[in-house]
């Protein structure tokens, strides 16, 4: 009797055990890894038709997932950007450009990464960010723990390290620069991995942004030579494919390591791109493939804005071969992953986008119908209230105000339909001005983005001429700088954290490849571009009702200006005197002077 008893025991706690182990793996918070790629658009895919493209990994991922299949972001790289990380339309977070001043989001940003991180996930970021270069508004600053990153809107550019080529770069490690080895995609993988590898016993939280395909389309022969013989008759461009083909392999190798190591199940892993092709067809849409719409990176139409979304989490019943076609966009990522992964969102935050988590576990769920809008200009100024936007709502698209298409009937949107629909358009530009008027009142729509002065966090801050605000095209290429070519955007968004003394040193080159101000850097990597002399005779700064200037000898790095600010917000304007031409200074530095004394504060006063 005793041992029927002692055997029914520990039968009853054998179950016991069971069902803690059970009921602790579901309350285990999942991990989450979000992939995100660059100017690849809904038809630079195998799995959606892409004739040519072969992307195995991606294609196996696409079976295993649920997907959105009328899925919206913004038609650039930073407004998509900001819109993740916050959960509000660019026009409420700041940031609806990608350079001018308006590709960083403002100070006080609270986003995503901060949501998990006061959530108790650790959190990391590989690749680009595009949302701002300085303090206050860097990856570290904005709630990741580790992050590696490029700077600006691609590796190469010019407000990133100087001569970066995507093989072998420097990239900055939690702000500082360091030497890699590898291919870029390649280093933001592994890197992603060695996190997870190291914080994998409790929740993370991944963001792997890459800055593939971007241009330069640069990779490796051994992805390109079997796109070379198609290149120019049925694609644009061999060195594009090879690029996707290549994110494809590492993310082959990172679902492997997720299996290897029990990961798999309770990650959230999330493939979407950024905007539409940007080298997976051409201008006119002749040559490429699209899956069937019109337009690419950058249009209103639907290649600009619609594109792969696929989710899986095996352990949350989100997987298996599940498409669903309720209208969503970038907006709504924040607060579903917020629901999937229970965590506390702070009221503050005002998110514009909803939670579908319901979509992908429920095939009876459906989203109330609502208006999903695209504004976004390529200048520090506003996006035009409805003559730039695409408004969309169910099946109809207006784009520009006076375009209605009907995107079921009318894939290609060839046939404006608006005159056969006039209530439907006027109630669609009505959902449009209630939101624009409400954005309006908003700081993020009428303050500009600073970079922060003064403040211990970062000493020392950089600003280019690709970040800064004018009315020319921008310059935005290493290339453009190293060639002399000259523009007029000269102005600078700044707040002054502490009253002093600052120096502004105003250089034709970047530190990390300095030269004189008429000359070249004497190390150089020659072999990447053209470099040109131009020959200033002064350099000119306007900052805090001071307007100073200083003749260039030509042989020095830097002309630096020695101002006292007063804490608050100000605006730098610095130029280059050439005759009687004046341009923008390529690169400028600002520092404040830890150390006077009184006596000479005074003697700089008077």
């Amino acid at each position: 009797m005793l041992r029927r008893l002692l055997v029914g025991i520990l039968v009853l706690l054998q179950f016991v055990t069971i069902g803690i182990v059970l009921e602790s793996k579901a309350q285990t918070p999942p991990n989450v890894i979000l992939i995100l790629t660059d100017d690849q658009g809904i038809g630079d895919l195998a799995c959606h038709g892409n004739p040519w493209l072969k992307t195995p990994n991606i294609d196996a991922f696409h079976d295993q997932s649920v997907r959105l299949t009328d899925f919206h972001v913004s038609p650039y790289c930073a407004p998509t950007r900001g819109a993740i990380m916050t959960g509000k339309y660019p026009i409420n977070n700041g940031a609806w450009a990608t350079y001018k001043g308006r590709d960083a989001l403002p100070e006080n940003t609270s986003g995503m990464a901060d949501v998990f991180k006061q959530n108790g996930y650790t959190t990391g970021i590989f690749g680009k960010w595009h949302l701002g270069d300085n303090y206050p508004v860097r990856p570290t600053d904005c709630g990741f723990d580790v992050a590696i990153q490029h700077k600006a809107g691609g590796v190469g550019e010019l407000s990133d390290y100087w001569g970066n080529t995507y093989f072998n770069d420097v990239y900055y490690v939690n702000n500082e620069p360091k030497q890699f080895e590898g291919y870029c995609t390649d280093v933001w993988f592994r890197e992603a991995i060695k996190f997870i590898d190291n914080n994998k016993e409790n929740p993370f939280f991944v963001y792997l942004p890459t800055n593939a395909p971007h241009s330069p389309w640069l990779v490796d022969d051994k992805y390109s030579d079997r796109y070379k013989d198609l290149e120019g008759e049925e694609i644009v461009s061999a060195n594009f494919y090879g690029m996707i083909a290549n994110i494809d392999e590492n993310i082959g190798k990172l679902d492997k390591y997720l299996k290897e190591k029990g990961l798999l199940d309770n990650t959230i892993l999330i493939f979407m791109t950024d905007n539409g092709s940007s080298g997976g067809i051409s201008r006119d849409g002749k040559i490429g493939y699209n899956k069937g719409f019109r337009g690419m990176k950058g249009a209103k139409t639907e290649g600009g804005h619609r594109v792969p979304f696929f989710i899986r989490w095996p352990d949350g019943k989100i997987e298996g071969g599940k498409d669903i076609s309720d209208l969503t966009a970038h907006v709504d990522l924040l607060p579903t992953l917020a629901s999937l992964c229970h965590l506390n969102l702070p009221e503050k935050l005002n998110l514009d986008g909803v939670d579908f988590s319901a979509l992908l576990v429920n095939n009876e769920s459906k989203l109330e119908e609502r208006s999903l809008f695209v504004h976004n200009r390529q200048d520090w100024r506003p996006p035009m209230d409805e003559n730039q936007t695409c408004i969309m709502s169910d099946k109809w698209r207006l784009v520009n105000g006076k375009e209605l298409y009907n995107i079921e009937k009318d894939k290609y949107q060839q046939n404006n339909i608006a005159k056969e629909h006039p209530e439907l358009v006027q109630n669609l530009l009505n959902d449009n001005a209630r939101f624009v008027r409400i954005a309006k009142t908003k700081l993020a729509y009428q303050e500009l983005p600073v970079h922060v002065i003064g403040n211990k966090t970062q000493e020392e801050i950089t600003l280019t001429i690709q970040h800064a605000i004018g009315e020319d095209a921008g310059i935005w290429k290493c290339e453009q700088v190293a060639e002399g070519m000259k523009n007029t955007n000269n102005t600078h968004s700044l707040r002054v954290d502490c009253t002093g003394l600052y120096e502004i040193s105003c250089c034709r080159w970047p530190k990390e490849c300095p030269g004189s101000i008429w000359g070249i850097p004497a190390k150089n990597p020659k072999h990447l571009f053209t470099y040109s002399t131009i020959k200033p005779e002064k350099v000119r700064i306007s900052i805090a009702n001071q307007i100073l200037e200083k003749e260039v000898v030509g042989n020095e790095e830097a002309v630096t200006f020695t101002v006292r600010l007063e804490k608050g917000k100000t605006l730098l304007v610095n130029d280059f005197i050439e005759g009687n031409e004046k341009y923008g200074v390529y690169y400028t530095y600002i520092r404040k002077v830890e150390s006077f004394s009184s006596a000479e504060n005074d003697l700089f006063e008077k």
